[in-house]
């Protein structure tokens, strides 16, 4: 995927007159069935949206390794993730009424196995589907197109 190809929307701040904007880093977490992509997502458990896995940095952990952290808390993904980011995209967080504009940088986890015992396992429901229906189930505009352009043996120029 080319990141230039992306087109990136401004961010709209909250009433609260908020100006700090706050970085996460999320999973795109895939794997090939019959040469095709699927892409896992999970349900938040506020809204009980459709989502990737993502989170807040971590001391001592790079952000490739705080999206993989999230993919394992999250969705029970064990995988290792690359070290580059697929792209960013941006959303308001509403954390206790207060809203937070959050930026969320991306990382690819090629999946290696699916656990059914994971820290939030009873909090998400999580569904295989293909790139498409993926782009189709999730709510933000950027984060759609980079799933729709994802390609993952462009990952391993």
């Amino acid at each position: 995927m080319n990141i230039s190809k992306v087109k990136m929307r401004p961010i709209r701040l909250a009433p609260s007159q908020k100006r700090e904007v706050r970085t996460q880093f999320g999973a795109l977490c895939y794997r090939v069935v019959d040469g095709k992509v699927q892409v896992l997502l999970i349900t938040s458990r506020g809204t009980g949206r459709w989502i990737l896995p993502k989170g807040w940095p971590m001391d001592g952990a790079t952000p490739a390794e705080a999206a993989q952290r999230e993919a394992w808390e999250e969705a029970g993904v064990e995988g290792k993730a690359l070290g580059n980011s697929l792209g960013i995209y941006s959303y308001i967080k509403n954390d206790d009424g207060e809203a937070l504009p959050c930026v969320v940088a991306v990382f690819a986890i090629k999946v290696k196995a699916l656990r059914r015992n994971f820290p939030e396992a009873g909090q998400r429901r999580r569904k295989w589907v293909s790139c498409k229906k993926a782009a189709a189930m999730l709510g933000e505009p950027e984060l759609r197109q980079m799933v729709l352009n994802f390609e993952p043996r462009a990952l391993l120029r």
